[in-house]
């Protein structure tokens, strides 16, 4: 590219610009000092006087010690005497252990900022082996991030840089780009890693790591079912362990680890004897060494005790680990479901309930700042390349303008004009260009949620539809809410037209008959007629209730209230009539289910939530619990053929399509553009049934 540019200058000044651009290439060549950009250290008020070798000592004792917050202090002062001077490799040292410091911490951003600096400045040593270290560093916060590609591309390199060193120690590259296929579900290319990983651990003697791979080898063994084969990946790895490193803490820190793997494949394997003595054991060094209990071991005795049926003693393990804080979120989430577990064994389900919320909110969270810190990152990487471009613009500018002061005035002028022209015309156009592609965006958008508001009923014509009428009329929607009442209904329920206890007609029942009611309900998707009686009158008198679907479909239940005896709640169901089968209904009903599925996907793809997310932000579907889990059982019926009602709520089906359209803005074009060809379908069908 450089000697395309000399050509196009001219024979007159092509030395002159040969020359301007070989000093360009040798200036971007030469190393950046990045230390100061990516590390501002705060520096203690006093420091003892050490060499910057004895202070990064320190720094990795207090490390290994798990005193992060007295290594940062450490590596302040060592800032204090590396920052001063130009050594290099110390100030490599420096911003490497700043950036090990941030990963700890779980700051994968600002540990990528660090090991990249790092990896520069290894680059400018020539130290290959401590660059492909940065590369394993670098690809690991990229995991973090969340940004696989960019760490698989990171780790590669570092394995490659080592293979052609000739360098053994190979594990920890191996066992990131494990961890790597494993966030990203490819089980059998991370277990291939891990065993790679685990011979090369081996071969070095890290009992250790060699450990934290067994470890992770179990998990996959689980995942799959296979509880055996996880026991003895564990066994074998604690067995390694301990016959290696038997009186190192860091070993027992990991055998207690190790031994919550054994209890939580116990339990898997339905052996909780089993279980039971590998949490004792585990509990046993903790206390013989004085070490603090993981987490992870609490849940497993916390388990094992529930399973034994001692749930207080679980329950109130369970709150001292919760106590503790741990710092991963997933363990929190983990340790609040088992106490939701034991309260719901006791009986205590409104405890329950609410700590399976907040375990469920802990998720969100812990999903939500995962992706906030990748935002961040990307961000803050988008404003770098941005000063950068226009650092390399201006430099390039420069380059010009000393060059056309070689060339005549009249070529000069004549350059730069035609240079400032086609800029501007080309921001010009991408300026069109985007406000074009957001007004289409945006008229897109008051299309959806035109479409989605005309599928709302309207209340002023439905009333005045049931006043016409001279039964005692109400119109439910498939929730149990009132859209509409007239006044024979409201003279019977002795309320005046309007009032607000009109809309809660629902809210009016207790007990059994809620229940009874509720049960009706939920049945008229699949009935077209259900009869029972209800305390609804006037001072508790009972109404005969008969339910049955609105004629003009949707979902929508139309109530009939009459005077009647006083009598015990019961219910009268009418069979279902089986429709005819017909080619068209037949064609409605899976269109509709594969909108349904579709819906869905389009959520899931673009928004990374699940279904759970999307009936509760579109408040469309109702969400309950079901065995210990949120469900949303009324929309799940319309993800298959097989369990969609008789009498679908297909008006809905389009509201939650018209949702996803129009709150999901990065929603892949052609999935959109399908979306919107099945809501053609479905209302083309709906317009050809009513005008039959």
């Amino acid at each position: 590219m450089r000697r395309a540019a000399c050509i196009r200058v001219g024979a007159g000044s092509l030395a002159l610009a040969c020359a301007l651009a070989g000093v360009s290439a040798a200036h971007a060549a030469a190393p950046v000092d990045c230390v100061r950009q990516a590390f501002a250290p705060v520096v203690p008020a006093r420091c003892e006087a050490r060499a910057p070798g004895d202070w990064f000592a320190r720094v990795d004792a207090l490390r290994a010690a798990d005193d992060l917050a007295g290594a940062e202090r450490a590596l302040g002062c060592a800032a204090g005497h590396v920052l001063s001077a130009g050594d290099v490799r110390a100030h490599y040292e420096l911003v490497r252990r700043a950036g090990i410091l941030d990963y700890s911490r779980d700051r994968p951003a600002e540990a990528l900022a660090r090991f990249e600096c790092a990896q520069g400045l290894a680059d400018a040593l020539g130290d290959r082996a401590a660059s492909s270290k940065q590369w394993k560093n670098i690809g690991s916060s990229l995991r973090r991030i969340g940004d696989y590609a960019g760490a698989m591309q990171a780790l590669s390199r570092s394995l490659r840089m080592q293979r052609e060193a000739g360098d053994p120690a190979t594990g920890p590259v191996l066992n990131n780009i494990a961890d790597v296929y494993r966030d990203m579900e490819q089980a059998d290319d991370a277990e291939r890693y891990y065993r790679d990983a685990l011979r090369a651990f081996r071969a070095s003697g890290d009992a250790i790591q060699a450990a934290h791979v067994h470890d992770s080898l179990s998990e996959i063994a689980l995942e799959r079912g296979d509880a055996a084969a996880a026991g003895a990946l564990l066994r074998d790895g604690l067995r390694e362990l301990r016959a290696q490193e038997p009186g190192h803490d860091g070993a027992r820190r990991y055998q207690l680890m190790l031994l919550a793997g054994l209890a939580r494949a116990s339990i898997a394997a339905d052996d909780l004897p089993a279980a039971r003595a590998h949490v004792d054991e585990g509990l046993a060094l903790a206390s013989a060494h004085a070490l603090p209990v993981p987490a992870e071991l609490q849940l497993e005795a916390a388990r094992v005790d529930r399973l034994s049926g001692r749930r207080e003693v679980a329950l109130a393990r369970l709150r001292e680990a919760l106590a503790a804080r741990p710092d991963a979120p997933g363990m929190q989430a983990a340790l609040l479901r088992e106490t939701a577990q034991a309260l719901e064994e006791m009986g205590r389900g409104a405890e329950a309930l609410a700590a399976l919320r907040d375990a469920h909110a802990r998720e969100v969270a812990d999903l939500r700042a995962q992706r906030d810190r990748g935002l961040a990152w990307s961000n803050a990487r988008f404003n770098l390349n941005e000063s950068r471009r226009r650092i390399a613009e201006v430099e390039a500018e420069n380059r010009r303008r000393t060059l056309m002061l070689w060339l005549t005035a009249v070529s000069a002028i004549a350059a730069l004009s035609l240079l400032s022209l086609y800029f501007l015309r080309r921001q010009q156009l991408a300026r069109l260009a985007e406000a074009a592609r957001r007004a289409r965006y945006e008229e897109a958008l008051a299309h959806y949620r035109r479409e989605a508001d005309a599928l709302a009923e309207d209340r002023r014509l439905l009333q005045a539809l049931l006043d016409s009428r001279e039964e005692a009329l109400a119109l439910l929607d498939a929730e149990g809410r009132t859209l509409a009442i007239n006044r024979a209904a409201c003279a019977l329920l002795g309320v005046a037209p309007g009032a607000e206890n009109v809309s809660s007609l629902p809210e009016r029942l207790s007990g059994e008959h809620a229940l009874a009611f509720r049960q009706s309900l939920d049945r008229m998707e699949d009935a077209q007629h259900q009869s029972l009686r209800l305390p609804l009158g006037v001072d508790g008198e009972a109404l005969r209730v008969e339910l049955r679907p609105w004629e003009h479909g949707d979902g929508l239940v139309v109530l009939a209230l009459e005077a009647d005896a006083p009598v015990p709640v019961e219910a009268c169901e009418t069979p279902p009539s089986s429709p005819p089968a017909d080619a068209g209904r037949e064609r409605f009903r899976r269109e509709l289910v594969e909108l349904m599925l579709a819906v869905v996907d389009a959520w899931e793809s673009s928004t990374g939530l699940n279904r759970i997310e999307l009936a509760e932000r579109s408040r469309i579907w109702r969400v309950g619990i079901d065995d210990g889990r949120l469900r949303a059982r009324a929309m799940e019926r319309y993800l298959g053929l097989s369990r969609l009602p008789q009498n679908p709520r297909w008006r809905d089906v389009l509201r939650s399509a018209y949702y996803v359209l129009g709150h999901c803005e990065k929603l892949a074009p052609e999935m959109r553009d399908a979306l919107q060809q099945r809501i053609d379908g479905i209302l083309a069908m709906t317009r050809r049934d009513a005008l039959g």
